[in-house]
């Protein structure tokens, strides 16, 4: 079983930057998929961003292509969202996600961390 800890909550102005993190411990051989999942007050839950470990392959919505970035520390077994030029319309509950790679290419996501804050107002 894999647990998910996140960290990097916080408030920024419309155009900052944040950086979220999500460590994983145990089981690593059934989350070769971590990503990011975002869910706002109103609205559904969001996919925006999701890396396969082994492979690289990387997935990014197209509302936050260009200004988000995941990457990896496989050393570390932890994930990293880099958010950049951020907007209102990004504030959301952000939530760390990981599981197996499907034989579709996909991702099978089964464990979630807690879920981070992010506020974006002036």
């Amino acid at each position: 079983r894999v647990q998910l800890v996140e960290s990097g909550v916080g408030s920024v102005q419309p155009g900052g930057s944040l950086r979220l993190s999500c460590a994983a411990a145990g089981d690593m051989y059934s989350a070769n998929c971590m990503g990011w999942f975002r869910h706002a007050r109103g609205k559904g839950r969001e996919y925006v961003a999701g890396v396969w470990t082994a492979g690289g392959k990387i997935y990014y919505a197209d509302s936050v292509k260009g200004r988000f970035s995941i990457s990896q520390d496989n050393a570390k077994n932890t994930v990293y969202l880099q958010m950049n030029s951020l907007r209102p319309e990004d504030g959301a509950t952000y939530y760390c996600a990981a599981g197996p790679s499907t034989p579709d290419g996909n991702c099978a996501f089964r464990t979630w961390g807690q879920g981070t804050q992010v506020t974006v107002s002036s």
